[in-house]
């Protein structure tokens, strides 16, 4: 949950700095796909050298692997809002901080609860892949001993305890993104 929440962090500000810009989403989208082709479980090695085996590695992991959809969506939904929009409402005032903040950022909220749900099950699997690599404690280590134990209920069980988190995580930002982006969704309006 910590690399996750890093993830919602640092791809809600990466994606607004690149989606307000034209130069900038020019500039950096083809960057971060490159970083985003990356196997992450190659890093696994990298970060327990540089941190430890233990939980440091798993929240960098979930992190790396968790945060690109986050960005890009948040970046293609201000990308992408209608210039005619854009028109008028400079011509009734409006500055681009205030395009971005007071319609850019709303009409991103759909795509923002998408990437959520897309970014949890990633974190899940980036953290358990980096606890079976390198940690001692946490799911992915468990599933390690259990295999080695040949104790398949355990191993099995660990499995079942990774998929109802996420599917529950989902879960909560469907309930969060129903209350929230009601307004964005067809026949969720009563009348």
């Amino acid at each position: 949950m910590a690399g996750f929440g890093l993830a919602i962090v640092v791809g809600v500000l990466l994606g607004f700095v690149i989606g307000s810009s034209r130069l900038a989403y020019a500039a950096m989208y083809p960057l971060m796909t490159a970083f985003n082709a990356l196997p992450k479980a190659a890093f696994v090695p990298i970060l327990v050298v540089w941190f430890g085996i233990g939980i440091g590695p798993a929240i960098l992991t979930a992190f790396l692997i968790s945060f690109f959809p986050i960005m890009v969506n948040i970046a293609t939904g201000l990308a992408t809002l209608e210039p005619e929009l854009e028109d008028v409402l400079r011509v009734l005032g409006a500055k681009r901080w205030d395009v971005l903040v007071k319609i850019g950022l709303p009409r991103s909220m759909p795509y923002f609860y998408a990437s959520l749900k897309v970014a949890i099950t990633l974190a899940f699997v980036g953290t358990t892949v980096s606890e079976m690599t390198a940690a001692n404690e946490g799911i992915g280590y468990l599933l390690i001993s259990a295999g080695s134990a040949m104790q398949m209920g355990l191993a099995f069980a660990g499995l079942m305890v990774v998929g109802a988190m996420a599917m529950l995580m989902y879960e909560l930002f469907s309930v969060i993104e129903k209350h929230t982006t009601a307004w964005a969704h067809r026949g969720s309006q009563n009348g």
